[in-house]
């Protein structure tokens, strides 16, 4: 049977307040919060973990999949393209796009079109110096960054957030706010404000990507579901060949939705042990092999996402949306673009915006816009509505659209 304890009902100091409170500092939340502040709002980020980046960084997944169609076409611009050059801004560590970034005084790309198709603009990079160059430029901004900090509740006025409930160190507070936009990846913000949510069906696989010496050289080891986009060029305009290189789960059997406490750690424990296990094979033959990082968050994919005013599915390729905010190509396959409604980011909390994983999208359209890419066109364009007012079922889509372009988004095909 189970058992239940009554919590004392008790008043919580109002311990700041902000204008934009993004709740989430992976790539979306990053994204957003820069954007908001641009757009001269007072911004609050909250980041459970002690560190900027979220999967990307935190996760070890170093991959920055295209801004590009597949064909030679950038189709991401804004925010994304600033924070790929930034992630590498001390180097690459592999895939270095040259193709994309080399130009001459005027402009214009040195390598020839050919070279921009054979090479998607994609990158690897280190994720520790991009965790603290992210940090720097949100802090030049004015953010004001709460890290080891979770949103464990919401105050509603009528269909509008009003405060959100927060704990760290300090104990449970709240803090008042005129917006807010849930970057957690998992739409923690959606579910506790009582908006309409979905799980994904298949829920998640397992790995555990680490960094590990040998010889003296330092890898990265993408051990399970690692995703790769090939950079192979077609052999022909037709060929369908061009698939992205993707490993199975390190185990078959565990299958795990991302927003179950116990069952998080369970996988996470079960990673450890493969990724161990992996670890102790290969110094049987190479002494020199020792890991230097390994993934400290779960590697989750695809968990809880809003159901807003508008579901996105793959079948939707180059469908004009009245309402775009961005574009993503597909980091799987070459040619298809989409076009990302802005009703993908709302629902029917008037005041709360979704960004990067916690979008409305179907299962299917889930693959492609969870990567780093689209999480960060949907992060700048949340961040650029919360400046614009914080009203977001009403909000004026031309002056959105017309400020992401003049921010340098590209919004149409």
């Amino acid at each position: 049977m189970s058992k239940f304890i009554t919590e004392p009902a008790r008043e919580l100091e109002v311990s700041r307040e902000t204008e934009v409170l993004v709740a989430g500092g992976g790539i979306a939340g990053i994204a957003a919060a820069i954007a908001a502040a641009r757009g001269g709002k007072r911004v609050t980020l909250l980041e459970r973990e002690y560190m900027l980046g979220g999967m990307a960084t935190l996760g070890l997944v170093t991959i920055y999949l295209p801004l590009c169609d597949g064909e030679g076409n950038q189709v991401v611009f804004g925010i994304a393209e600033e924070l790929l050059k930034l992630s590498i801004a001390h180097g690459a560590e592999a895939n270095y796009p040259a193709a994309w970034l080399d130009k001459t005084a005027a402009g214009k790309f040195t390598a020839a079109r050919e070279e921009r198709v054979r090479n998607r603009y994609l990158t690897q990079f280190n994720p520790h110096l991009f965790a603290l160059r992210a940090e720097q430029l949100l802090l030049s901004l004015g953010v004001t960054i709460l890290y080891g900090t979770l949103v464990c509740g919401v105050a509603r006025d009528g269909d509008s957030i009003s405060a959100v409930v927060i704990e760290n160190k300090s104990g449970r507070s709240a803090i008042a706010v005129e917006s807010v936009i849930d970057c957690t990846g998992d739409a923690d913000v959606c579910a506790l404000a009582g908006a309409e949510i979905a799980l994904h069906a298949n829920g998640n696989g397992l790995a555990s990507w680490y960094y590990f010496i040998s010889q003296g050289k330092v890898n990265l080891k993408m051990f399970g579901l690692a995703d790769v986009a090939p950079n192979a060029a077609p052999s022909k305009p037709t060929d369908d060949t061009y698939k992205a290189v993707m490993t199975e789960s390190l185990d078959k059997s565990v299958r795990f939705s991302g927003v179950n406490g116990a069952e998080l750690s369970d996988a996470v424990i079960a990673a450890h042990a493969k990724m161990f296990e992996d670890i102790e094979n290969r110094r049987a033959s190479d002494e020199s092999y020792l890991p230097v990082t390994v993934s400290t968050i779960p590697l989750v994919r695809m968990s809880r996402r809003l159901v807003g005013a508008y579901t996105l599915d793959e079948s939707e390729n180059r469908k004009p949306q009245p309402d775009s905010i961005g574009l993503t190509g597909d980091w799987r396959n070459r040619g298809p673009v989409f076009e990302i409604p802005f009703g993908t980011l709302h629902g029917k909390v008037r005041n709360l915006l979704a960004a990067g994983r916690d979008i409305s999208v179907t299962d299917a359209m889930w693959d492609i816009t969870r990567v780093i890419p689209p999480c960060a066109v949907t992060g700048e364009a949340a961040g650029t509505a919360a400046a614009i007012g914080n009203d977001f079922v009403k909000i004026d889509i031309k002056k959105l659209q017309n400020k992401l372009k003049n921010q340098g988004v590209r919004v149409k095909i």
